[in-house]
């Protein structure tokens, strides 16, 4: 096994992804040197990562730390890896099948290559879920950054027209994500973690004698990422021209746009100034009085994202951390969270958790009867998160800690930032 090139692999399809699909699709390969010379190596990288977040390092606040029993995380680990390898080949078969109707040509190896390289980018943004409160960010750049090499690597190694390329992703990504969440739910349902399940993504109907004819409902979860497929092949194009000419600021505006139109947002998005996100947050929560505050402003890969966090605290030892968040370029991710979002309850020995939507906000609560801890936060416009999270007396201290940030006012700027493309 040779980890230089894997390692050089890696670098170039991330850094270089259109001279490198060439050079990759022209590689004598085979289904099982594929597998034992990079897809088990690079795929394993988010898997072990989520292990150590999980069970070694844990996650919390306030010095109360959740972690998955070891023995648990290590059999969620196994079931996950095992599960990740399967689903590549599964989405490589989808791929091969669907070539001829994409007008491309089969072929198992160079579908299994089409997978194992797009996916690079998701894999190793994966390993980021370590990282505090940045991780989920890296990961969602690297899942958009996935759907581009895929987008850019079909006409190399399935042979599609290139104008069938964005139609082409689109369904691939939707059915790579379906299997996913399949996977997510096994995985969740063996460790007992987060429930997964439920999720709805109806609006898919297969058609035709040799069910070679894909029709989804525009206004259901998949209508809209294929809505993502269209936008990306018109997008691409113009990345496309914009290389070619040299243009180095073309070149930027072009990529914001693929980023923008990947993220199924209308056009790129500037996230709120962190003072003016910052003011949403009261100076007392009742007899809670503010002993923190702090606000910043991030981007990646043309994605920002703003937030800002308050810490309250009383006398009786009560504490409650509510923050505000704008997601900004990634609010295209958000409106499909919530079409695709289940309504969910979950009773534990010491309380619950659930998931449900409440004047079209899609609404997350948990709570502990026995640690008198708990979470609440809210989706708001499909692009604010406000949470409040921390020990009190009951979740409804939680409730009214939102509800002290002007949540109408933060729906009206819903649209702030956005510059249509």
């Amino acid at each position: 096994m040779d980890f230089g090139k894997i390692i050089e692999r890696i670098k170039a399809i991330l850094t270089t992804p259109r001279t490198e699909w060439p050079v990759a699709a022209a590689e004598p390969a085979s289904v099982q040197g594929l597998y034992a010379g990079y897809i088990a190596i690079v795929a394993a990288l988010p898997i072990i990562a989520g292990f150590i977040k999980g069970s070694l390092i844990g996650a919390g606040a306030f010095g109360i730390t959740v972690r998955t029993p070891i023995g648990m995380g290590i059999v969620g680990m196994v079931l996950h890896y095992v599960l990740a390898l399967a689903i590549v080949y599964v989405v490589a078969l989808v791929i091969n099948a669907l070539a001829p109707t994409f007008g491309g040509q089969k072929d198992m190896v160079q579908a299994l290559k089409t997978v194992a390289y797009s996916w690079t980018a998701s894999w190793i943004a994966g390993i980021a879920v370590i990282v505090p409160w940045l991780g989920w960010l890296i990961a969602i750049a690297g899942a958009i950054y996935a759907i581009y090499l895929l987008y850019l690597g079909l006409p190399h190694t399935m042979k599609c027209p290139p104008e069938k390329a964005g139609g082409y992703t689109a369904v691939s990504v939707i059915i790579a994500i379906v299997l996913s969440w399949i996977v997510g739910a096994i995985v969740v349902g063996v460790i007992g973690t987060a429930a997964m399940t439920g999720a709805s993504m109806g609006g898919m109907h297969v058609t035709g004698s040799n069910g070679d004819s894909v029709t989804v409902d525009s206004n259901s979860a998949l209508g809209k990422l294929a809505a993502i497929g269209q936008r990306a092949e018109q997008a691409g194009k113009e990345l496309d021209a914009a290389q070619k000419s040299g243009d180095s600021a073309a070149q930027s505006a072009a990529m914001g746009k693929m980023m923008g139109a990947m993220s199924g947002a209308d056009g790129t998005v500037e996230a709120l100034a962190p003072d003016q996100i910052k003011a949403f947050l009261p100076d007392s929560l009742s007899n809670l009085k503010r002993n923190s505050l702090s606000a910043e402003r991030n981007s990646a890969m043309g994605m920002q994202i703003s937030q800002a966090s308050a810490g309250y605290a009383a006398d009786n030892g009560q504490h409650i951390t509510l923050e505000v968040s704008d997601t900004g370029g990634a609010k295209g991710f958000m409106s499909l969270a919530a079409a695709m979002a289940p309504e969910e309850e979950k009773q534990t020995e010491h309380g619950y958790e659930k998931t449900y939507s409440a004047d079209g906000n899609l609404v997350h609560e948990e709570w502990d009867t026995q640690s008198k801890y708990g979470e609440y936060s809210v989706v708001v416009g499909k692009r604010f998160t406000v949470k409040a999270n921390g020990n009190v007396d009951s979740i409804d201290q939680l409730k009214q800690a939102v509800a002290s940030v002007d949540l109408a006012k933060l729906e009206s700027l819903k649209n702030a930032g956005v510059k249509s493309n």
